[in-house]
């Protein structure tokens, strides 16, 4: 029997690469990264620029203009369905897709191939009408539980496989201190998109309370509204602030040099987070996480363990002041136990194996190497 071969399908704006800053680029680089090292035939259908381990599908530039994901989005859709087509005619048909755009698999009655979706953002996210007439050929799963209760009414939902993270590139070259101590570390930090569901602006606002400084490293994706918050609650705040430091689309060494220097990583989102792979990261890194209790971020951060999970920005400013208390050890630890690609890669070999059908005998295989 042939290998199997994947397809994975990318959020079209932009492209995939280990300085990703959107959660669904990270996890599909991640993702594929590890099955690709496994020996399974992967192909990535993303912007052109994207870096991958497998074969690389390019459907088009990546957005430069404000405003333009719906002619991205199209053009990035009807590339995919030629290329399949193609395969298919060429007797090189995929067996599996895994689409993490997060609207390509409404088209899947125009392909003969399984498809699975996961699920990235909460359910109000979604529009109403995206679960109606789902196609036969669509399977989806979530990325926690907390998100996987509000959709327990989705025919075909195959269950949760929590995101995973590089843990390899995240551990600092020196192991930390047992006793905790972050006396060297002086800033605050907050990573990630800059819009108006993630808040950093209670960020900057948190961080000058405490009076410490905050280093915001951050990325505007090209939609107008993100600039225009920027432009309205952000640049003020950080013309006001002398110790707030701004790094646009910081470099992946750039931010795991941050992640491994900051006294407390600050996640302020306002959304009911379906996971979270910075407060991963931090943990990775032996850095403590304060964050607000959203959706599933209780699931990632370990209260009084791996940080502080707080109600409002009082309770984030009173946990500034106690970051010492967090042992970095016992955070590297709970990420290794809890977060790390293997497992993430083991769980989607399971789901495979429910979706691809006949080349079950292949997603075995790939299940085994996971556990070598």
């Amino acid at each position: 029997m042939a290998s199997l071969h994947i397809l994975y399908i990318a959020y079209p704006l932009l492209t995939v690469s280990a300085e990703s800053a959107g959660g669904a680029e990270q996890v599909l680089w991640t993702l594929e990264r590890e099955v690709a090292g496994r020996g399974i035939h992967t192909t990535v259908a993303a912007s052109t620029g994207s870096r991958v381990a497998g074969e690389l599908f390019s459907t088009g530039d990546p957005c430069t203009q404000p405003d333009d994901y719906e002619r991205r989005n199209r053009e990035h859709q009807e590339n995919i369905i030629a290329f399949l087509r193609r395969q298919a005619l060429t007797g090189q048909p995929f067996d599996l897709i895994h689409d993490m755009s997060g609207s390509f698999w409404s088209r899947a009655r125009e392909v003969d191939v399984p498809v699975l979706a996961t699920l990235h953002l909460p359910r109000s996210f979604y529009s109403p009408q995206s679960f109606q007439d789902v196609p036969p050929n669509v399977s989806f799963n979530c990325v926690s539980h907390s998100q996987a209760c509000s959709f327990r009414d989705l025919k075909n939902m195959l269950g949760v496989v929590s995101n995973g993270i590089a843990l390899e590139c995240f551990a600092p070259k020196q192991a930390a201190n047992e006793d905790g101590n972050r006396r060297q570390r002086r800033s605050l930090l907050w990573l990630g998109r800059i819009c108006e569901e993630k808040a950093p602006h209670l960020a900057l606002d948190i961080a000058n309370r405490a009076g410490l400084p905050l280093t915001l490293a951050a990325q505007i994706y090209p939609f107008s509204y993100h600039q225009q918050y920027f432009e309205r609650e952000v640049a003020p705040r950080l013309q006001q602030m002398p110790m707030a430091t701004f790094i646009s689309s910081p470099s992946f060494e750039q931010k795991r040099a941050l992640l491994q220097e900051a006294q407390a990583l600050l996640i302020t989102s306002q959304a009911d987070e379906t996971s979270s792979l910075v407060a991963m990261e931090a943990a990775a890194s032996g850095t403590p996480v304060i964050t607000f209790r959203s959706g599933a971020l209780p699931e990632v951060v370990r209260d009084g363990v791996t940080g502080f999970v707080v109600n409002d920005a009082d309770a984030a400013v009173a946990a500034c002041g106690s970051v010492a208390n967090i042992n970095p050890a016992k955070c590297m630890e709970h990420a290794r136990a809890n977060f790390s690609s293997a497992a993430m890669a083991d769980g989607y070999a399971a789901i495979y194996d429910q979706v691809a059908g006949s080349t079950s005998a292949d997603v075995a295989k790939l299940r085994m190497l996971g556990k070598r």
